[in-house]
């Protein structure tokens, strides 16, 4: 069984018990979250995609936050003594997948 999610612009191929980063997510660690934008969903040889979806959701566990590697982005002109770097590091979320399951609508779990 597995899942694609849509978190933060970007698309994520998930299994259970599975660990991915995505951008930062403005919560605790060990906070535990829905995700619930997935794209398509593949259980025993059966794929759903489309509206159906909207019954299922992912329920992840926050494990760290981290910041990615710095890059450098510098601006330049030639021959004008112009140069200018500025260094930036993206935030991350390290995620661990618990559970791929479907939402009761009466208790909404």
């Amino acid at each position: 069984m597995y899942a694609i999610i849509e978190s933060g612009g970007k698309q994520f191929n998930i299994k259970k018990k599975e660990k991915i980063i995505v951008e930062k997510i403005n919560k605790k660690i060990g906070k535990k979250i829905k995700l619930n934008i997935i794209i398509l969903f593949k259980k025993n040889n059966k794929i759903i995609l489309g509206k159906k979806l909207n019954n299922y959701c992912v329920i992840a566990k926050i494990k760290k936050h981290i910041k990615n590697k710095k890059i450098k982005i510098i601006k330049f002109k030639r021959r004008k003594n112009y140069l200018k770097i500025k260094g930036h590091r993206q935030k991350l979320t390290i995620l661990k997948i618990k559970s791929i399951q479907k939402i009761n609508k009466k208790n909404g779990t």
